[in-house]
């Protein structure tokens, strides 16, 4: 039902024959027309509007006749259908139609009065417009001295409202004096105060006169109270607006004073110094005009204004960051090689790599800075490096670790409009720096998040490029500052999660991790000087031997890294430092056989040989982002249908793998020589150890058929031989990655003999001399080669048949 907000204004007086009289008589029987957001009360004039096809025929109807209709309001304010009785409430308002205008639109505009409340008492029909039993409702009069003080109280309250109000005329102050019944001041009131349809439906539900009273007395209260309340915060906004406008005034007044008298302010102290500092920043063009602008914005703006502190924040950032204060480079190729060679041990590409740096910086002075990326396994150094090359370089060093940074602000910054807006932490390293070609590392940039707030990897995208990077631009700055000339180094543990975009951006330099000699070495001469002078010990105090130091790398602790191994000799440096202080030695040499004092029983045992003594177990290699590491494959079979059974929590890419292993073994089972002939009568079970870890990857595949190979031809396979490789269902050996990972964790586990994919010979370039020393590698196209290798003959020991018979 659509209604009007405003009534429909007539000129002159309604026709005299549809004046209501006192005596009108309602019918038993009325078309009902519901209403949405609309309550009519008794004696009130409203324009209602009618829209929808059943309305106007009802309207057609009613004007037929003697002009009555009852109004009655919907239960929710849904337009989607037309009403039916269960959505009206029961009460209702008898009203007669005055006049009536169709519109062009097909639509028209009815100007109605109240005439008595009624009640629907039973619907009659529905269609082709609602028609309801009705009963008329008289007001139930006290007349009392409760009802007379009610009624004067409403009538006072309203007129206060009428005069607090600027949306009710003043006219109605008139019309509350002038009607003398109680009920029917009760509806006008209700009918103009700023209350719901719901809370106007409780009045017309309210037959009783005192009760309808009491709850527009209520509603009366209420709105006073918001009127007050509103009348108040005027109040106090025009005051301090006065008060704004009288500081200004005076403030003006007090100006011009001082400008008469020569006197200066503080204000205008701290604007020449500003202006000092703007000439001396040695901005280029684009900042300089805008620090000029904020300046003079801010000459103007009274000290206590909100955005007063907002521009001279701004403006201190640009003044205190490095636009044009450089370190000098430190050109010495020899002198940056001794240092780079006193902090690490080895990684002899990297160090090649910065020395190559600063041999064309040197020939070249206004190169672009690289953007390197050290990955590696934790605890290779990649992060003490980059201190040491800011060392090596005569550069500042800021370090900034994205790990778990999820917000784009952090690079970016905040845009001013922000309340405690700063720049992004790329800015704010270089202010710390005080210079414009520091050495930024960037740690941990694999660890990087993404959610609501934009995606910080995109943000790095403008950072880490040399053909953009001159002109970046922060959201708080919003102007470009030079990042070209700063030398920037992200580490990663893995490739895989930063984006190729990003990627691309950066040169990668892999730092794959120690074999035991290099271990030993770095242990010698940076790891147990290092803890010795931490823990207050002299140099005469402990002396390990080099076996007590390889039993450390190989018993208690298998990493690539370096940080496990710390961790023991500062435990045996703790250990030795606690005897000293108490005077129960004073010196402590540190032998393989008395480990067990310090450092408790042996972690990692050389199991290959143990694990692989049974057929049906195989050893593989495998990539993990801590470094490489080898991998356990075990087989089974037992009677039942020719089902396979993969556990140990293997990806889909794994297990995929090892279904092609099997359906390999099965086609080739006659030319392998495997005694079992009808797969279908048993199940098979391939089981990967360290079941917590989850494993995925095709490059076990080799490893899983070499150990189906084992179980079914009773031979195993020799303890000392490890592979990697994908297989195909035609049994060919394709290549993987990781190699140098995988080759280094074989040698750490004591394996003397590697299968690898044919096509993979090429990366074992980048594999130390020193680490393919004892190890004899071996390079295979197909799965058929591996057989002699892995088995140490040609034809696999067979079965006898009758424990095959005996076995069904």
């Amino acid at each position: 039902m659509k209604t009007e907000k405003k009534f429909l204004r007539q000129k002159g007086k309604l026709p005299e024959d549809l004046i209501l009289q006192e005596g009108l008589e309602i019918p038993e029987e009325l078309p009902v027309l519901p209403l949405i957001d609309t309550v009519v009360f008794p004696q009130m004039v409203t324009a209602l509007g009618v829209s929808t096809e059943r309305e106007l025929k009802l309207l057609d109807y009613v004007l037929s006749g003697k002009r009555l209709l009852a109004l009655a309001l919907q239960k929710n304010s849904s337009k989607e259908k037309e009403a039916g009785p269960e959505d009206l409430h029961d009460y209702a308002t008898a009203a007669i139609v005055l006049q009536m205008l169709r519109m062009p639109d097909n639509t028209a505009r009815m100007l109605i009065q109240g005439a008595a409340r009624l009640r629907l008492v039973q619907f009659v029909r529905e269609e082709p417009y609602l028609v309801a039993r009705v009963e008329l409702l008289q007001d139930i009069l006290e007349e009392d001295m409760e009802t007379e003080a009610l009624a004067r109280s409403v009538s006072d309250q309203f007129i206060k409202i009428v005069s607090m109000s600027t949306a009710l005329p003043e006219e109605l102050k008139i019309a509350v004096v002038n009607i003398d019944h109680p009920g029917r001041l009760a509806d006008m009131i209700a009918s103009h105060l700023s209350i719901n349809v719901h809370e106007k439906e409780e009045i017309l539900e309210s037959i009783n006169v005192k009760e309808r009273l009491k709850k527009v007395n209520g509603f009366i209260s209420r709105e006073m109270e918001v009127l007050e309340l509103a009348k108040k915060i005027q109040g106090q906004v025009r005051s301090e607006m006065e008060k704004g406008q009288r500081e200004y005034y005076l403030r003006q007044q007090l100006k011009a004073i001082q400008e008469e008298l020569g006197e200066t302010d503080e204000r205008t102290t701290e604007t020449q110094e500003l202006k000092q500092k703007i000439a001396q920043a040695k901005m280029p063009p684009e900042a300089l005009k805008e620090a000029e602008r904020e300046l003079a914005r801010l000459q103007k703006m009274p000290p206590q204004a909100a955005e007063y502190t907002v521009s001279r924040t701004y403006l201190d950032w640009l003044l205190s960051l490095p636009w044009s204060v450089s370190t000098q480079d430190n050109l010495d190729i020899n002198q940056a090689q001794k240092v780079l060679d006193e902090d690490h041990y080895d990684l002899k590409r990297v160090k090649d790599r910065i020395l190559e740096y600063l041999a064309v910086r040197k020939l070249k002075s206004d190169m672009k800075g690289p953007i390197l990326c050290f990955v590696g396994p934790p605890g290779t150094g990649k992060t003490s490096l980059g201190k040491s090359i800011a060392r090596a370089l005569g550069r500042k060093f800021i370090r900034m670790s994205l790990g778990g940074i999820r917000d784009e602000a952090e690079i970016r910054g905040h845009r001013r409009t922000y309340i405690g807006a700063l720049p992004g932490r790329i800015v704010q390293g270089i202010r710390k720096a005080e210079s414009n070609n520091p050495v930024f590392m960037l740690d941990e940039i694999d660890k990087l998040g993404m959610d609501f707030r934009g995606d910080p990897s995109s943000a790095l995208l403008e950072v880490l490029d040399p053909e953009q990077n001159f002109s970046f631009s922060d959201h708080y700055l919003e102007v470009p500052f030079d990042l070209s000339k700063v030398m920037f180094i992200t580490t990663a543990n893995y490739l895989d999660p930063i984006p190729p975009a990003l990627r691309d951006r950066m040169e990668v330099l892999e730092l794959p991790g120690y074999t035991e000699e290099e271990k030993l070495n770095i242990a010698k001469t940076f790891l147990i000087p290092k803890q010795i002078k931490e823990h207050g010990l002299k140099p005469e105090n402990i002396t390990f031997e080099d076996e007590a130091i390889n039993s450390i790398i190989a018993d208690y602790t298998r990493e690539a890294g370096l940080r496990n191994l710390e961790r023991a000799i500062a435990t045996v440096c703790r250990k030795v430092a606690k005897e000293v202080a108490a005077g129960k030695t004073q010196s402590k040499v540190i032998k393989g056989e008395n480990l067990l004092d310090f450092l408790g029983p042996v972690a990692f045992f050389k199991e290959i040989a143990e694990r692989t003594s049974e057929p049906g177990v195989s050893t593989g290699l495998a990539w993990t982002p801590t470094g490489g590491d080898i991998l356990f494959i075990e087989s089974t079979y037992m009677l039942g249908t020719g089902k396979l059974t993969l556990t140990g929590q293997l990806g889909e890419v794994m297990k995929e793998s090892a279904e092609a292993a099997m359906s390999y073994v099965r086609s080739r089972s006659k030319a392998l020589d495997i005694p079992l002939q009808d797969f279908t009568k048993y199940d098979f079970h391939i089981h990967v150890p360290a079941g917590a870890i989850p494993k995925d990857g095709p490059s076990a595949g080799v490893t899983i058929a070499m150990s189906l190979l084992s179980l079914l031809t009773g031979r195993p396979v020799r303890p000392e031989v490890a592979m990697t490789g994908e297989i195909t269902l035609r049994g060919r050996v394709l290549p993987v990655g990781g190699i140098k990972e995988k080759v280094l964790a074989a040698r750490r586990a004591g394996i003397t003999t590697v299968v690898l994919p044919k096509r993979n010979e090429k990366d074992l370039i980048e594999v130390h001399d020193e680490v393919k020393k004892n190890i004899e590698f071996h390079f295979v196209e197909k799965v058929d080669e591996m057989l002699p290798i892995v088995f140490g003959t040609l034809e696999p020991e067979r079965k006898k048949e009758e424990e095959l018979v005996k076995a069904h």
